[in-house]
């Protein structure tokens, strides 16, 4: 399999994304050193789109990954940071949905 991209939906319980925004970006230089990490960013809702724009609201961020390989995101979920991510973020989310992609 080739390159591989990721949209993770994180949604927040209600007033926590700063909190969760906060141990992502501190988590980021990590990720970013891993191999295979081609992109990983957290993006908001843009202001001032309009109606052109489905809002995924003030609560919710979606993380944008691209990774060199399968292998690559699979070593990357099971790394020690993102085991750490994970265990300081749990009680800080609503839901999360992460969606694999290969290009069409």
């Amino acid at each position: 399999m080739s390159i591989v991209h990721v949209v993770a939906v994180i949604t927040a319980k209600p007033g926590l994304r700063s909190q969760i925004l906060d141990a992502f970006q501190a988590n980021v230089p990590a990720v970013h050193a891993e191999d295979g990490c081609i992109e990983y960013v957290a993006t908001v809702d843009a202001d001032d789109v309009g109606p052109l724009q489905s809002r995924f609201g003030d609560d919710s961020f979606v993380v944008v990954e691209k990774w060199a390989s399968l292998d690559a995101l699979k070593a990357h979920a099971a790394s020690p940071h993102m085991k750490a991510y994970a265990a300081r973020t749990r009680d800080l989310i609503a839901e999360r949905r992460v969606h694999v992609l290969t290009p069409a």
